[in-house]
């Protein structure tokens, strides 16, 4: 066939040179309607949205001259999945790796891409990429198993979509006037960064679909009616085929699936996106949660909507990621060297907003970049107090095996990503599909390691993984990657309430394979942040972390004593004003004149009884 002919001719040119593929990215604010409801503000490059998807080969060194024109907001570019090995500064987490790159700045991003399969980048800076800087980056591989086997690529993005801007989302989520936390609600759902979307396909031809959310806040489920997928790739890992009928994407997952169309031009078929309600504390009744858009054989037939609704959407299974095994064949890595035992928390602190926190520690950011940091603290940099307190950083040596079991103390699911690595996933409780909210009914369940099922011989490799409501996961690692990375939810607004710590690995190594281009220092001496020093920016002594970024304190238990003065003084303002209304309404007595005797009747001296319940808001 045509494609195994050209995989043959691309193979013959694998050997020589690989290519550099630049881009300049002027980022500017644009106007986009991709729902159709409102018009708003978004971020785009080069005068246009949605942004471009960026296409490589595997080999292909990838430069990016990025230039901050936005005017009114600092920003970064992080490219989701790649290892970035030797080149950590070129990770793009602002305050992690880098300064962010603040208005009137260039910034070049400039990296070997040598891994396969799909991911994608956006802005990885304060509430930057919900605002539109989000879009599909594809590594083509002629050595996949699969390349062979189908006929053309379709890439989908899946995201949700808000019409108020983050600037103002983001106060009024972290406000005193929301407590509990609640993430503010899409106004719409999005593919391919619109709706209605048609997909011109031939029959009984097969095609690669890379599906990817680049969303904010909520998981979808996605199926295509009268097809079944194959899967072949999970965030870049090539896994043995699996068939599944419905896949369960949360934020930041990727899959890569074969899909063979139906051999017949009857009809057109629907691709179906369901979005995942447990997620949102409310349901708005203008809020469609699921959308409908066409692969189309015939141009001639209907555009039908698909018929469901949120109510049977719990009744979607999707398929069980953990199950999947990646070709290579790699085994489960042995016991572990370091193990990280982590719960994921949502709390009120002192402040009164709500916060994310991993055991007690809300990710708070330091005042240099933590690679910075480890780049200028010299002997010391293999000490953890050098990155601060509440940064929550870890420091792992090199190459060993690293196990983080991360359980969840919220009634949420949260997508976890690792930056720099992909993990094996080898225990998760419960799992994906119709037990997956089965915690909720009590307490969270922890991991237990005296007492776990067998974990598999050849784990899933992902980097991003689901965490269950009230449940865990066990990961592992090797640390063979030096360089500062995030272990972060990619909800972001948990990452922006402090769901995130850091790795610092392999410190010691962390100068000869990482060396900082001038414009990054020139970026962060326009933004005025220090490039030396330990979190509190300390340069005299590395150890003294007097003036650092600090989260809020803990709500006490039990009573302080300004709280036990101030209630005495509210209790012994209650009697003042009991006994004033006594004396007041008494005297008034006198001045009222009697009322004409009642007559007595079987129902004298009994009280009307009078409610105290507090009627409920729907009441």
């Amino acid at each position: 066939m045509v494609r195994a002919f050209v995989a043959g001719l691309l193979a013959l040119a694998a050997g020589a040179a690989a290519k550099t593929v630049n881009y300049d990215f002027n980022v500017s604010w644009v106007q986009a309607n991709p729902d159709g409801m409102a018009d708003r503000k978004v971020i785009g490059i080069n005068g246009e949205w949605p942004l471009p998807v960026i296409n490589v080969t595997k080999g292909d060194r990838l430069v990016v001259n990025m230039y901050n024109g936005l005017g009114d907001k600092s920003t970064s570019i992080h490219w989701h999945g790649m290892f970035q090995n030797g080149t950590n500064n070129m990770d793009g987490a602002s305050m992690f790796t880098q300064c962010p790159i603040p208005p009137g700045s260039s910034f070049t991003y400039n990296f070997t891409v040598d891994q396969n399969g799909t991911y994608w980048y956006h802005c990885h800076t304060d509430y930057c990429y919900p605002d539109g800087y989000r879009q599909a980056l594809l590594v083509h591989d002629v050595d996949a198993p699969f390349y062979d086997q189908y006929e053309e690529e379709i890439p989908i993005t899946l995201s949700d979509w808000y019409h108020e801007m983050m600037e103002d989302l983001s106060t009024e989520f972290m406000s005193l006037y929301n407590p509990s936390g609640a993430e503010p609600i899409p106004d719409s759902f999005l593919m391919n960064d619109g709706q209605n979307r048609t997909f011109a396909v031939k029959p009984n031809t097969t095609y690669l679909l890379r599906i990817i959310n680049t969303g904010n806040f909520i998981a979808q489920y996605i199926y295509i009616e009268g097809h079944n997928f194959t899967i072949v790739e999970v965030d870049g890992v090539y896994t043995e085929p699996q068939e599944a009928s419905v896949l369960y994407v949360h934020i930041a997952q990727r899959y890569s699936v074969l899909l063979t169309t139906a051999n017949s031009t009857e009809l057109n078929y629907k691709i179906v996106t369901v979005a995942d309600s447990d997620l949102m504390d409310g349901i708005p009744s203008n809020l469609q949660l699921n959308n409908t858009n066409w692969l189309v054989l015939n141009e001639d037939a209907p555009l039908e909507q698909a018929v469901i609704t949120a109510a049977t959407s719990d009744d979607l299974v999707p398929f069980d990621d953990f199950t999947l095994v990646p070709t290579d064949g790699m085994a489960l890595l042995p016991e572990p060297d370091i193990q990280i035992n982590v719960t994921v928390y949502m709390v009120n602190l002192m402040t009164g907003y709500n916060y994310a926190e991993l055991n007690n520690i809300t990710y708070t950011a330091p005042k240099v970049p933590t690679l910075y940091t480890a780049l200028s603290a010299g002997d010391l940099r293999t000490t953890e107090v050098v990155y601060g307190e509440y940064t929550h950083p870890i420091v792992l040596e090199h190459n060993k095996v690293v196990e983080v079991i991360l359980n969840n103390g919220d009634g949420g699911s949260h997508p976890f990503h690792l930056h720099g690595h992909n993990f094996q996933v080898i225990q998760r409780e419960p799992p994906l599909g119709p037990e997956f909210n089965s915690y909720l009914d009590g307490d969270p369940i922890g991991y237990d390691p005296n007492n776990h099922t067998d974990f598999p011989p050849i784990p899933i490799r992902r980097d991003v993984i689901v965490l269950p409501p009230q449940g865990f996961v066990v990961l592992r690692f090797v640390a063979d990657n030096p360089g500062v990375w995030v272990f972060h939810c990619h909800i972001d607004w948990h990452l922006a309430s402090g769901l995130a710590m850091t790795f610092v690995e392999a410190p010691e190594l962390i100068p000869t394979h990482v060396s900082i281009p001038e414009d990054h220092y020139a970026a962060c001496a326009a933004a005025a942040i220090p490039t030396v020093g330990n979190a509190a920016a300390n340069t005299e002594d590395y150890t003294d972390l007097t003036g650092q970024n600090a989260q809020p304190a803990d709500i006490p238990d039990g009573w302080t004593s300004k709280g036990e003065v101030a209630m005495a003084f509210s209790v012994l303002s209650a009697v003042l004003g009991i006994i004033s209304l006594v004396y007041y309404g008494l005297a008034d007595l006198k001045h009222r004149p009697k009322p004409a005797p009642a007559a007595r009747d079987s129902s004298e001296g009994e009280v009307a009884a009078v409610s105290t319940e507090v009627p409920s808001k729907s009441g």
